[in-house]
């Protein structure tokens, strides 16, 4: 039976709609936490989508799923996205569906179910940009690029012990919803992720029918395996607008450390703008964690340095890396990128009185082993050859609240980051 692109996107969203009440006033959320009385019936569209897809998942969870064309290849992706464990039980289900047999979807009705799944949590917080031009010369529109570890959801359950983040914040039917609606929020063209355990089964099937094109890297030996009721691998996840950008390359990189292949990874693009044919790299990363890995995420850093110059050609193709890098400023592998031949500059300094200074974080969070505030996540970019137009300002101390990330609030324990870019004149040299 054909379903309608909203309900299909009701259905992705959904594993079951039952605990779903009337959709709230557009925009608006009761500043509560969730009630503990018995959920109402849910909409009936809703519920017909939700039954039209458990169907499929009946009908998939044993066997593998004919990929077909039209609305048999959403069935399948469907079937994916309600029963999430099925890529780590069945390989199978991790071929991609072609996105030219998909049916596109509003970006405001998914919004509108975001919202919908969540409407008994506090409101999004309200986060600013903050206009950073110095001039108005470029005649075509910006670049919008986020960067954001959107935290495992095998391990914010699993291994992150959040010892003051309720268990009930972390379910991951309404924080996926939490996840879409910073995403939809903000609209950004490129969109570099870490820590994406749900690719398969949550992201590219949504996000390929907002439009996005998307590249998915796991991890060789992903931690979220540890972890009982896993849904695969995390790893990193870069998608960009197709109809803004044409694909010229892409490399995905195992990250090295002294000669020694490791457990990170890096995707890095190289794109065309379809407005000004200006070429571009984008990278994405995530750097090893811990206290006591410094040289090791050091030689990391270097050995993506590397790359990136024989990807750019030393530098002739501007470049964007966005990336967690587990890594204060005071860190080797935070000066090699400040210092690099490929003349990069960290944008979030822009925000800073003096145009030098980092945020104070961009992740804080409690733990057992005590309350950790660092900045961790950044976006560089080629100082030469692209401008940073606006950034989008981190939340407060007060926003964020005592209880620290994540929360019934903000889904992960990073904060996103989100600018604007804008290339500069074409200098001599550049493609």
């Amino acid at each position: 039976m054909f379903q309608s692109p909203r309900r299909l996107c009701s259905a992705l969203l959904q594993r079951d709609a039952s605990g779903l009440r009337r959709l709230p006033a557009p925009g608006l959320r009761r500043p509560s936490s969730p009630p503990a009385a018995a959920p109402r019936p849910a909409s009936p569209r809703l519920l017909a989508a939700a039954s039209a897809a458990s169907g499929a998942v009946r009908s998939c969870s044993r066997t593998v799923c004919s990929m077909g064309t039209g609305t048999s290849r959403l069935y399948s992706a469907l079937a994916k996205t309600l029963n999430s464990s099925a890529a780590s039980q069945h390989p199978e289900y991790l071929v991609s569906p072609d996105p030219e047999h998909l049916e596109p979807i509003d970006p405001k009705e998914l919004l509108e179910e975001c919202r919908a799944v969540l409407h008994t949590r506090p409101p999004r917080y309200q986060r600013d940009f903050v206009d950073l031009r110095t001039d108005c010369s470029s005649t075509h529109p910006p670049i919008r690029v986020m960067q954001w570890n959107i935290l495992a959801q095998a391990l914010g359950e699993g291994k992150d012990n959040f010892v003051q983040c309720p268990v009930e914040a972390l379910k991951w039917e309404e924080r996926k919803c939490l996840i879409l609606e910073e995403i939809l929020a903000y609209q950004p063209d490129i969109l570099c992720l870490q820590e994406v355990d749900h690719y398969f089964d949550t992201f590219q099937p949504l996000l390929s029918r907002l439009g996005y094109q998307g590249t998915f890297f796991p991890k060789p030996w992903s931690p979220c395996l540890d972890v009982e009721h896993n849904n695969g691998p995390d790893g990193c996840a870069l998608f960009f607008l197709q109809n803004r950008f044409k694909l010229i390359n892409s490399a995905n990189i195992r990250l090295t450390a002294m000669t020694l292949k490791t457990n990170q990874v890096a995707i890095a693009q190289t794109l065309e703008c379809k407005e000004s044919g200006r070429q571009f790299c984008i990278a994405v990363t995530h750097l090893k964690a811990r206290t006591g890995w410094e040289r090791f995420r050091s030689a990391q850093g270097c050995d993506l340095l590397q790359n990136l110059q024989n990807i750019t050609q030393g530098a002739k193709i501007p470049l964007i890396v966005c990336g967690d890098f587990n890594a204060e400023p005071t860190e080797e592998v935070y000066k090699h990128f400040a210092s690099s031949s490929l003349n990069l500059n960290s944008a979030y300094k822009l925000l800073s009185a003096d145009g030098q200074s980092e945020p104070p974080y961009t992740t804080w969070k409690i733990r057992t082993s005590g309350e950790c505030r660092h900045t961790l996540d950044y976006i560089w970019y080629s100082k030469h050859a692209l401008n940073v137009r606006s950034a989008l300002d981190l939340l407060t101390e007060e926003q964020i609240g005592p209880n620290r990330l994540p929360s019934f609030n903000y889904p992960s324990d990073h904060l996103s980051l989100v600018c604007d870019f804008s290339f500069t004149e074409e200098p001599d040299g550049l493609l």
